[in-house]
């Protein structure tokens, strides 16, 4: 099989389990969601600064939740599957690649149901212009949280508390996603030029697209 075949399929594998156990929409979106809707309650009846923050309440919090999306499909990633994996002959670049598919995915999906309840509960003002950018901003962030959580989660792989672990590694350097998604949405509603904001989240991901694929053969060998 070749490198994308190898990583379609990995990708379906993961998909399927996601389906059965439902992980995603069972125990990170419910969460998420209560997140969401205590911002307006701690804000009071101001509801033209509930509308105001909406935006960034959003990213915030898909941020925070979309991270554990990732990390909870490489805690899953267990000695056996690795053992299996290679004596399959399988890629390590390919199967980082067809966890980042997965994770892609299941974010995308979150992301666009968080962002449906945020226009719900906080009614922000967003033209419609703003959908497409929108759109955009969301899989390039889905894309970059998928790939430093299957990045870190590697690197904290045989650890005892590599989940926590990899949160720490998360949490900072989605903080370039963070600002070029936010400021993204801002460019818009202040009719400045968007092209800056989005080539930044597009070299993030190209950075750790790079880095994943170059550190996943060498990572691999460090657990064996």
């Amino acid at each position: 099989m070749s490198f994308w075949q190898q990583a379609i399929e990995l990708a379906r594998v993961d998909l399927k389990v996601e389906r059965r156990l439902g992980e995603t929409f069972r125990i990170v979106a419910p969460f998420a969601l209560v997140a969401l809707a205590i911002f307006p309650l701690a804000v009071g009846p101001r509801l033209d600064l509930i509308a105001e923050i909406g935006p960034a309440v959003f990213w915030a919090i898909g941020v925070l939740f979309g991270m554990q999306i990732a990390l909870r499909r490489s805690s899953s990633d267990d000695r056996e599957r690795r053992d299996l994996h290679a004596l399959l002959g399988v890629d390590p670049a390919a199967r980082f690649a067809g966890r980042v598919l997965t994770g892609s995915l299941l974010t995308v999906a979150f992301l666009a149901v968080l962002l449906v309840a945020m226009i719900l509960l906080y009614g922000p003002y967003l033209p419609m212009s703003a959908f497409p950018v929108l759109a955009i901003a969301v899989l390039l962030v889905a894309i970059g949280l998928a790939e430093l959580g299957t990045l870190a989660g590697d690197m904290a792989w045989g650890l005892r508390d590599r989940t926590s672990l990899a949160s720490l590694i998360v949490a900072p350097l989605a903080i370039p996603l963070v600002i070029g998604a936010s400021q993204t949405l801002q460019a818009i509603a202040t009719d400045t030029g968007i092209l800056p904001w989005v080539l930044l989240m597009i070299t993030v991901d190209l950075a750790l697209a790079v880095a994943g694929v170059a550190l996943a053969r060498p990572l691999e060998e460090a657990t064996r």
